[in-house]
Order: C-alpha cells, then sequence, then structure tokens
C-alpha cells in the first residue's frame, strides 16, 4: 500500500507545502463515510503498493479535519471536493482531481 503522512492541521499543511519545493506532493482529502472517497482511494492505494513514488504523499481526513481542508482549498486556490487528489509543485497546485477523475498515472506523471 502507498505509505503515506496524514495531515492533520494547518500547520501540516504549510510544512507540507514547503516541502513541495524540495519534490512534489500529492495531498489526498477524503471522506471516511464515503465509498465513492473509499473506492477512489483504494484505486491510489492499489497503483502505488509496490513502486517507488515519485512524490510525498499526504492523507487528509475531512470528517476529521474539515478545517485544514478549507485551508488547503484557500491556500492553493482549488474548490474544495470530496475526494480530491491535489498535485502541488513548487508551493502551487499543478493538477487537481475529484471523485472518479482522480487518475493515479497522471499523478504520477506530473510529480516525475
Amino acid at each position: 500500500m502507498a505509505e503515506y503522512k496524514s495531515l492533520n492541521s494547518i500547520e501540516g499543511v504549510d510544512l507540507a507545502i514547503k516541502a513541495s519545493f524540495v519534490r512534489p506532493i500529492v495531498l489526498f482529502k477524503h471522506s471516511t463515510s464515503c465509498p465513492i472517497s473509499s473506492m477512489a482511494k483504494s484505486r491510489v492505494d492499489r497503483a502505488f503498493q509496490s513502486e517507488e513514488l515519485p512524490f510525498d504523499y499526504y492523507n487528509l481526513d475531512l470528517l476529521r479535519h474539515r478545517d485544514v481542508s478549507n485551508y488547503i482549498a484557500e491556500t492553493l486556490n482549488v474548490r474544495h471536493e470530496s475526494p480530491q487528489a491535489i498535485v502541488v509543485s513548487n508551493g502551487k497546485a499543478i493538477h487537481q482531481a475529484s471523485h472518479l477523475d482522480i487518475d493515479p498515472a497522471v499523478m504520477a506523471g506530473l510529480s516525475a
């Protein structure tokens, strides 16, 4: 399974965005009670289960940390959606997708 870092604070988001200047990051926001969100997360996890990731992978539980999700939307100037994957490089969102449009191959290609 893809190894990810849990995001649970605004400070954590700031540190993740700062890290994107060294290596791209993917922020994956999902609702643990939504079946579509679970399906999207499972697809991403399966796609990256045995690969060396070309990015750092962060996971945000929206039900527990909606304030953090709102901060991500405001800071990166992206519309809040769930589930949502946002690729960040050099402090800027370079790609975002939601629901079944989340494509692990696109995320990896943009991060390489």
